[in-house]
């Protein structure tokens, strides 16, 4: 995939308190309503400039707040990102507990950024297998923010889509649905993503092209965008390169061309 950077420039709109990004042709991009993120490449950031690899996922965090507020900048509505898979637990044990320190500091910080920009956080995954000071500050979070009417951050925390489907599964079984009449629909709203929108667009750092058991459902219509790039040295301007390349996409889904 080219993955050229471009020029994009954003443009302030004082009125309705957001930023328009434009091409080098100074035409205007469209804004995808729903982002999703794959968080990869902490590690490699580590390695790559010999420090800990509790130092790389430290940066990813930093980077992850640098990218919440510019989506809140540029009028996204629904930002998902994968932080911790359900196949995460097969990590050393001194990786994994340095993430739940680094999960309970940035949980912490987050609040007063997602309190200032009017952010919704809430998490999809089974939290509750987390250890009980991480489950209460996610539950502490949501509850906080969950009057706020901006951006929806959504954060997957032991997360992985066929235990999320699998959930939905249980979750109808136990509603006596009527299996006949069962909808598309009525699974989606069993989903844990219920109350958002399906990513336009998804994008994977560091160099991977697989989905890695992440939205599988939710996915079936979104625009794919992979780089090379680690995720902590994901910039802005990466951000808007890879709204750039979502405008070139013509999105039929499963329909006919109008060319």
């Amino acid at each position: 995939m080219d993955n050229t950077l471009h020029k994009i420039k954003s443009v302030p709109d004082f009125d309705n308190n957001i930023y328009y990004l434009y091409d080098e042709n100074d035409h205007k991009l469209t804004i995808p309503r729903s982002v999703a993120i794959i968080l990869d490449g902490n590690g490699r950031y580590a390695k790559k400039h010999n420090i800990e690899r509790a130092k790389g996922h430290e940066a990813g965090c930093k980077n992850l707040e640098v990218i919440l507020e510019e989506a809140v900048k540029i009028d996204v509505k629904f930002l998902t990102v994968y932080a911790f898979s359900t196949e995460n637990w097969k990590r050393s044990t001194l990786e994994i507990n340095s993430l739940f320190d680094l999960f309970f500091m940035y949980l912490n910080k987050i609040r007063d950024k997602a309190m200032k920009n009017n952010v919704k956080v809430q998490f999809i995954g089974d939290v509750k297998k987390f250890p009980p000071n991480i489950t209460n500050e996610c539950n502490l979070l949501s509850d906080l923010t969950k009057d706020n009417s901006g951006l929806i951050f959504s954060i997957a925390f032991n997360y992985g889509s066929r235990d999320e489907i699998l959930r939905a599964v249980k979750r109808i079984y136990c509603k006596n649905y009527n299996i006949d009449k069962l909808t598309i629909e009525d699974i989606a709203d069993n989903l844990d993503t219920y109350n958002i929108e399906d990513p336009d667009l998804l994008i994977r750092t560091s160099g991977e092209y697989r989905l890695s058991n992440f939205l599988l459902w939710q996915l079936a219509y979104t625009e794919l965008y992979f780089t090379d790039t680690l995720w902590p040295e994901f910039d802005v301007n990466e951000f808007y390169n890879a709204i750039y390349s979502y405008n070139l996409r013509e999105r039929r889904f499963g329909g006919r061309s109008n060319s």
